[in-house]
Order: structure tokens, then C-alpha cells, then sequence
């Protein structure tokens, strides 16, 4: 009879190239810099270079290390790079990915307590130690009725959120009625659609001069919808909006919410790491009063993704919307009440042990190591937003609160995307664009783990410099 072959790699050769697959990722952090940030590849030109059918046979990992180099990297936009200035950070760091290593090779599932104790006790005492890092409300503490969870991203959080609110509603679903601003992130429409709202019963408030969600224009488009029969039940905050860092304002809709009993959710996406500084923790200001919160470590925390975490003040309504008990999930820990089974707490039954690379990050930073980040990000911009406020061509369309500054050509829309397009393609910065105040508007992000001064120097006077071209 022929032997068996073994296909596994041994643990000799996981060492071997484990060793290597690090020094790969090592050398390409070092040099991410001489890369073009965005990619110049064309549509349809990476999967060119791949074989048409899978291997028959397997090949050898120092062939597929090398296709990274051949095929891959030219196909990537370099988050890492610090000249990249585009939608919000998606910092990574050596911690994080060692964390998240060491995550892939435990290869945990951790729906239940008794599935991994660990998995569910460290997220519970990470998210916990966040309350008190961030200076959160002490009721998404889990030593009390609320707590947190860590989920993939703020757009599922925005859902279970949205879920609990509406089941916690006691009108027919057709009469439900949310409520977000003009500068909301998509993903309060997305989830809406999912959780069977109608697009019609979803409200897009006006804003302010500082693109904040208008608390006025918020109260009388709830009243108008009561005296119309409905049923207003969720309202989706934002600290620091995508298109220009609108921070809304938390205690005076906090208020509004409160006295009609509508759920209020609170969106600190990216911003929301800010408040690790305590000169900063304005943001949440009224934060009290929000029934559920998340924020992304994976954005300005060091962390990568994906890493969201979501709090609740009341965790008994997020568990009585989610959970699902089939006789194969059932166990005597759970059924004894006392553990955590964040299968509860999420849109999927599995879930990876993500407060590993969380607790590394904090662990190897502390909290003075990632205030220094913050700090470090806001001053830069505020310098940047001075340049441009400086320059009789260039203005600030709206101040910068913390890290991302929105500017423009004082020319015409068509103007400012010349600029935009010839940076981009120059591969030397990448910068995105919004709409405010319906101008076309350019996004200068600063939140890059290495970004350093004179990377924004750099990128002003390659501005400027496109600038001169495109007039």
C-alpha cells in the first residue's frame, strides 16, 4: 500500500517561514514609504498575473512569498504609508499584529464562555478598562446593567443597535421612524434596509454651519411624525463624521431622546480614540445619556482591523433582540447566568478573539504612549489648517476639531478635482474628496502611525504646487 503523504507543514518549516513571513512584514513597514500610495495598477491587471486554474500540487511557500513582492504589492494602496492622507487612519502596529498572530495560531471560536473562558473574560476586562481610559459613562461598565462588546466594524454596530431599539419599540414595524443627520455614515441606511425599516420612515436631519446635527430641526421632525401616527424609535449620532469631523451635540439630543423614549445611538468612529487625552473628552459630552456607543480602535488606536467596540447601557435589551438558543449551543454555564455569551451580543453566532492584539496594544503602548499619538495627529493638523488658512488661494471649510482638516482651492469645483487628481496619480500622497456646503472638498486626514512633520510639509507643498498647474 503506498504511505500516506503528509501535506501539513511541519513545525521545523512553520518556524522557518514564520521567521521569514515576519521579516517580510518588517521589510515592507520599512520601505512602505517608496511606494506609490495609491495604487497605479488598472482595472483587471492583478488577476492577469494569476494562474487561470488552481495547483494541482501544492507549491512551495518561498514561491509564494515571492508572488507578494511580484504580484501583490503593486496591487495595494498603502494604508501604512505616512503619506497617506485619505478617508480616516487604519493604523496597524507590531503589538497588533503579533496579537492578531497569536489570535490566527490559538484558532479560537468564542460564541460562548465555555467555548474559551479567556476569549470572552479578557474582551469583557479590555473593554471595561477602555471605560475608564476614555472616561466613559460608568454605566457601559459591565460591573453594572450595561457593558461591552468588541464587533467587526461601526457599521454592525450601528445595526444591533438599531435591532435592540426596535424591538424595545412596541408599534408595528411599518410605524417605526429613525432619525439621523445629512452627514451620518452610510451605514445607518444600510442598516436600516437590513433591519426592515422602510427607507421612507428613515429621516436625514439638517445641520449646522459646523455640520453638526441640528437638535431644533431633530425635535420638529419628531413631533410632525407623532402627530402623524408614527412611531419615532431610534436616533443615530455622530462624533466626528466622515466628510469633516462634525462632532454632534450628544447632551442636547441626549435630552430630546430622553423625553420621547427614543433609543440613541452614538457613532465615535474614528474620533471617539481622542478622548483617551482628557483635553479632548468634550467630544462626548452628554454621552451619558446615549443608550448604546462604539468606537474603532481599528482606525486611531493602534489596533488593526477589524476592531469596533460597541457599549450598551441596558446589555438584558441587546440580549433579548439577538439571542437564539438551539439545543446544540446549550450548556451548563450559560444556563447558570453567570458568564457572558456574546454570540448574544453580535449578528453572527461565531466570532474570533479579537481583545488579543487589543490587549497587547494597550499593554505595550499605555495609556500615555497612544495620548502621545492623538496629540501628536491634532497638532499637526491644526498646523496644517494655519497653512492653509494662510494662503490667499486655499480656505478651511469648516475648523478643525481634532485631526482631519477640509479645504479647498478657492476656485471652482473643477479646480479643486484637478488638484485632487493630479496628487493621486502623482503617487507621492492620497487624499479623498467630500461635498460640503456643495463645493467639492478636500480631506487632509492626519492620523498615520508615522506620519511626522515633515510629511505634511511635504504633502502642502505638493498642493500647492498642483495648485499652480491646474489654475
Amino acid at each position: 500500500m503506498e504511505e500516506a503523504r503528509n501535506y501539513h507543514m511541519s513545525s521545523k518549516e512553520f518556524r522557518d517561514w514564520g521567521y521569514k513571513t515576519i521579516d517580510w512584514i518588517a521589510e515592507y513597514l520599512e520601505k512602505v514609504e517608496q511606494f506609490p500610495v495609491l495604487s497605479q495598477v488598472k482595472p483587471g491587471e492583478i488577476r492577469a498575473k494569476l494562474p487561470d486554474t488552481p495547483p494541482q500540487q501544492g507549491e512551495s511557500f518561498e514561491t509564494i512569498l515571492k508572488d507578494l513582492d511580484k504580484i501583490i504589492v503593486p496591487g495595494l494602496t498603502h494604508w501604512q504609508s505616512p503619506n497617506f492622507f485619505a478617508f480616516f487612519p487604519g493604523n496597524i502596529s507590531a503589538p497588533s499584529i503579533l496579537g492578531e498572530l497569536i489570535s490566527a495560531g490559538l484558532g479560537v471560536q468564542g460564541m460562548l464562555w465555555a467555548t474559551s473562558p479567556a476569549c470572552t473574560e479578557l474582551e469583557t476586562h479590555v473593554v471595561d478598562w477602555l471605560v475608564e481610559m476614555l472616561g466613559l459613562p460608568k454605566q457601559f461598565h459591565s460591573s453594572g446593567r450595561g457593558g461591552g462588546v468588541i464587533q467587526d466594524s461601526a457599521s454592525s454596530a450601528t445595526l444591533v443597535a438599531l435591532l435592540a431599539a426596535r424591538e424595545r419599540a412596541t408599534a408595528d414595524i411599518s410605524q417605526l421612524v429613525a432619525y439621523t443627520s445629512t452627514q451620518a455614515h452610510s451605514a445607518v441606511e444600510k442598516g436600516v434596509k437590513i433591519a426592515g425599516i422602510s427607507l421612507d420612515n428613515l429621516r436625514f436631519i439638517e445641520v449646522d454651519d459646523s455640520y453638526a446635527m441640528s437638535p431644533e430641526a431633530l425635535k420638529q421632525c419628531i413631533v410632525a411624525d407623532i402627530n402623524a401616527g408614527l412611531t419615532p424609535f431610534y436616533i443615530a449620532a455622530t462624533v466626528g463624521t466622515t466628510s469633516s469631523n462634525a462632532i454632534d451635540p450628544i447632551e442636547q439630543l441626549g435630552a430630546i431622546a430622553k423625553e420621547y423614549k427614543i433609543w440613541l445611538h452614538v457613532d465615535g468612529a474614528m474620533s471617539g480614540t481622542a478622548a483617551i487625552c482628557p483635553e479632548f473628552r468634550w467630544i462626548h459630552q452628554g454621552l451619558e445619556l446615549a443608550d448604546s456607543y462604539c468606537f474603532n480602535p481599528h482606525k486611531w488606536m493602534m489596533t488593526n482591523f477589524d476592531c469596533s467596540c460597541f457599549y450598551v447601557q441596558d446589555s438584558s435589551q441587546l440580549i433579548h433582540a439577538l439571542s437564539i438558543m438551539p439545543e446544540f449551543l446549550k450548556n451548563q454555564a450559560t444556563e447558570s447566568g453567570k458568564v457572558i455569551d456574546y454570540r448574544d451580543w453580535q449578528i453572527p453566532l461565531g466570532r474570533r478573539f479579537r481583545s488579543l492584539k487589543l490587549w497587547f496594544v494597550i499593554r505595550h503602548y499605555g495609556i500615555e504612549g497612544l495620548q502621545h499619538y492623538v496629540r501628536k495627529h491634532v497638532a499637526l493638523a491644526q498646523e496644517f489648517a494655519n497653512w492653509v488658512e494662510s494662503d490667499p488661494d486655499f480656505e478651511l471649510v469648516v475648523n478643525p476639531p481634532l485631526n482631519l482638516v477640509c479645504f479647498r482651492h478657492q476656485g471652482s469645483d473643477q479646480i479643486n478635482q484637478a488638484i485632487l487628481d493630479t496628487l493621486n496619480a502623482s503617487g507621492k500622497l492620497y487624499l479623498t474628496s467630500t461635498k460640503l456646503g456643495q463645493k467639492l472638498t478636500l480631506r487632509m486626514s492626519i492620523g498615520q502611525a508615522t506620519t511626522e512633520r515633515v510629511n505634511i510639509e511635504q504633502a502642502w507643498q505638493l498642493i500647492r504646487k498642483a495648485a499652480n498647474c491646474s489654475e
